[in-house]
């Protein structure tokens, strides 16, 4: 039991969450909260609409992910017979300092962050109403340098903590991201109702600065592994690895396991919103119960879920909280057929997020237990970019099944199409697997 607490209590605990925080707060910077800041500028919806297309690097981050695995970046070559200018000389001794004296893990996580913070600067600079451009071109760097900053930090937690730590870690981590969310989403726009835009984002730039204080004082993962020698080792032997663990059907069979656990609750989460609206629910109960109540109910569904994966293991939670998830998908359907009723949306919303929180605690617990801690940057970029697959494939289609089946059929459909991923657990997360 001292064990137990010991482990919820520790500072390694602590930093997965501060961690989380500063990977969640650059995401609505450059979503919700400058679609608002380009709507008040006047800006045309068609290029707001565009703007999206800057969140591509979060979904192709393991493409570098290899060169962060590969080890400590050492700074420019020097040119035989050439004169070594001086900024080249500066970034040199910047590099040694830092990713030199604070190893792999802590140093790119601190290049990454002082990068994001710069570019979220550059951000606030920009004028969307003039130059929509570089506004574009400045998110740009803000979801490259933040999708790096998550690279790092994933493979850091990954490292840092024990094996039977990675559900709490992970809910922990997950709660932290939701919390910089809120802040950065929430709290953004709220703020830009009494100060500028630019205030703003200066302003959450150095929020940013908590996860640069944390990156220093934070040890650098004890016994870590080697970094890859060569880029071949970087970039193939990750995948090789993988496929080859226990044959090229497993690893597909993993990759499928991770694309269809939680298909269901996230067809059911696009539609949502339209649906309390075609029921009768208005503005008011739609932003108190569904999105205020129902964040706390994702946060507290993140640290129950946590315990229990410290108690349980990852793949009996798997189990329990998929089984939950199921259940209350199903919660909607049955709010379909009812009048509005404030009462009944605030239970169906607390269950769904809760039970939503408890299962993508044990969700990302499993994604970091599949990788190889010798290449976990890019295998868990890999797992992490797969993570939001069906939550952007399955949104188009969704309108169109609601219209059809009307929406008791549509989510008693979401609640059905999450038996394939149970299925899976009995081959990619049996029941004992994990215990010892």
């Amino acid at each position: 039991m001292a064990s137990f607490w010991q482990s919820v209590f520790s500072r390694r605990m602590l930093v997965a969450f501060v961690m989380g925080f500063s990977s969640g707060l650059p995401l609505l910077l450059t979503m919700g909260v400058l679609q608002a800041w380009m709507s008040k500028s006047g800006v045309d919806l068609s290029l707001i609409g565009l703007m999206s297309l800057v969140g591509l690097p979060y979904t192709v981050k393991f493409i570098w992910a290899p060169l962060l695995d590969r080890g400590a970046f050492t700074g420019l070559e020097r040119q035989p017979g050439r004169p070594y200018p001086l900024w080249k000389a500066a970034l040199n001794w910047l590099v040694k300092a830092s990713i030199g004296r604070l190893g792999r893990r802590r140093g790119w996580m601190l290049w990454a962050q002082i990068l994001l913070m710069a570019a979220i600067v550059l951000l606030a600079l920009g004028d969307p109403g003039r130059s929509p451009t570089m506004i574009a071109l400045a998110a740009l760097l803000v979801t490259f340098f933040s999708a790096s900053q998550d690279i790092a930090i994933d493979a850091y937690r990954r490292e840092d903590l024990a094996d039977d730590e990675l559900g709490l870690g992970s809910s922990l981590a997950i709660n932290g991201y939701r919390v910089g969310m809120l802040l950065a989403g929430g709290g953004g726009l709220i703020m830009a109702d009494v100060m500028s835009f630019r205030d703003v984002y200066l302003i959450m730039a150095a929020c940013l600065l908590v996860g640069v204080v944390t990156t220093l004082l934070t040890p650098e993962p004890q016994a870590q592994p080697r970094a890859p020698q060569s880029m071949r080792q970087a970039v193939v032997e990750p995948f090789v690895e993988f496929f080859g663990r226990a044959g090229l059907g497993w690893g597909l069979g993993v990759l499928g396991f991770i694309l269809l656990y939680k298909i269901g609750d996230s067809m059911a989460a696009t539609m949502t919103t339209p649906f309390f609206l075609a029921r009768g629910y208005t503005m008011t109960q739609i932003g108190t119960v569904a999105k205020l109540f129902g964040f706390w109910a994702t946060v507290a569904g993140g640290l129950l879920g946590g315990l229990v994966l410290l108690r349980l293991g990852i793949n009996r939670s798997l189990w329990i909280f998929g089984f939950l998830q199921a259940v209350s998908t199903a919660g909607f359907a049955m709010l379909a057929n009812l009048g509005p009723s404030t009462v009944w949306l605030a239970a169906v919303i607390a269950f769904e997020n809760l039970t939503s929180g408890m299962a993508t605690a044990a969700y990302a617990a499993y994604m970091a237990a599949q990788t190889n801690k010798n290449f976990t940057a890019t295998q868990y970029a890999l797992l992490s970019s797969l993570m939001g697959v069906p939550r952007v494939l399955v949104s188009a289609p969704t309108g169109v099944m609601a219209e059809w089946l009307g929406w008791s059929g549509f989510f008693i459909f979401c609640t059905v199409i999450a038996a394939p991923g149970m299925a899976m657990l009995i081959k990619f997360a049996p029941w004992n697997g994990d215990r010892r």
